[in-house]
């Protein structure tokens, strides 16, 4: 029972760093969509992240869905806890789609302005809220016996979890910008590296600053030695997207960002292992892996389905970026 405890316990991991991966560069495109000059670049943007967006977000369906089947007092406590954050969430996501969607029914400048505006706002503010709920996951919450948040919205917007946002912020707008520049030809794409440039010395300080918060705050509960190897990992990617970036060489940037974004989700889950919801006013009740997790029975059942369908999403993800990895080409006014 204990070692499915822990398996589901990384593959929820598994299924919310693939979305940061994923949907991250979405959402980075997202911020660095206000700084296009142009309307064929704006266009580019949106382009060059059509065929995937959507498809991204399923990952972040299916790693609720896999928390609310594993762990259930997990599930309930996290979405009730940020009940209004998750509304904001889910308000973006609504703009960034309806966004996407609609920019181009009317032929119109303010209509398309407004919708672009829509898109950015709507990428921009995931961006930050997940960084915040991580971040207070991270901290620990106030509960009751039973598992139920007692602290009030207020509570969430700590110096730790504001900063832990602004971290999943540029996060994402570095990632997005090395996208840009993977994906986008000419002029935008020598400007989006200058863009990565300036980000990577906001995330890197950000990080620090977030990884000193935790350790004065002692926001580590399990084996300390394996969240800090992974931090020094992610230090060591991140320098590698430096190097790349500068070099102008797109793909291998991208490609270490996808590293630094999966070390830094992984480091969280290895602080918080075996815990999943800390209690800050009494750590007895706090949630962990084996005492909030579904019956031996679900987790297997869950299992069998994962393995089976796990290797279809992989294959169908590879799939449709094969299809698409086309440069896109910025078209005139």
């Amino acid at each position: 029972m204990e070692a499915l405890q822990v398996i589901w316990f990384l593959l929820v991991g598994i299924l919310v760093t693939g979305y940061a991966i994923l949907d991250g560069f979405d959402l980075g495109v997202g911020f660095w969509h206000l700084f296009a000059k142009k309307k064929g670049e704006r266009s580019a943007f949106i382009e060059s992240i059509e065929p995937f967006w959507d498809g991204n977000e399923v990952w972040l369906i299916t790693g609720g869905g896999a928390l609310f089947a594993a762990f259930p007092p997990v599930y309930a406590t996290a979405f009730s806890g940020f009940y209004l954050a998750m509304m904001l969430v889910l308000l973006g996501l609504i703009f960034r789609a309806v966004g996407i969607e609609f920019r181009n029914k009317v032929d119109s400048p303010a209509w398309t302005k407004a919708w672009d505006f829509a898109f950015a706002i709507g990428s921009i503010l995931p961006s930050i809220l997940y960084g915040v709920a991580m971040g207070n996951i991270l901290r620990g919450l106030e509960l009751s016996a039973v598992g139920d948040y007692t602290g009030g919205f207020l509570a969430l917007l700590n110096p730790f979890a504001l900063v832990c946002g602004l971290v999943g912020l540029s996060m994402f707008a570095l990632h997005g910008a090395l996208y840009i520049s993977m994906k986008l030809d000419g002029g935008i794409a020598a400007d989006a590296r200058k863009w990565a440039q300036k980000t990577w010395y906001v995330f890197l300080l950000l990080l620090m600053v977030a990884v000193s918060f935790a350790l004065r705050g002692n926001y580590i509960y399990g084996v300390r030695i394996v969240p800090m190897v992974l931090v020094v990992l992610a230090l060591v990617s991140n320098s590698a997207v430096f190097m790349f970036n500068k070099k102008a060489k797109a793909k291998a940037a991208f490609l270490a960002s996808c590293c630094t974004i999966a070390f830094v989700m992984l480091a969280v889950a290895g602080a918080l292992f075996p815990v999943m919801v800390p209690c800050t006013n009494n750590p007895d009740w706090s949630l962990t892996v084996f005492n909030s997790s579904s019956s031996q029975l679900t987790l297997t059942s869950m299992l069998v389905i994962a393995l089976v369908g796990m290797p279809v999403v992989l294959g169908y993800t590879w799939f449709i970026h094969h299809v698409f990895k086309a440069k896109v080409q910025v078209k005139g006014e």
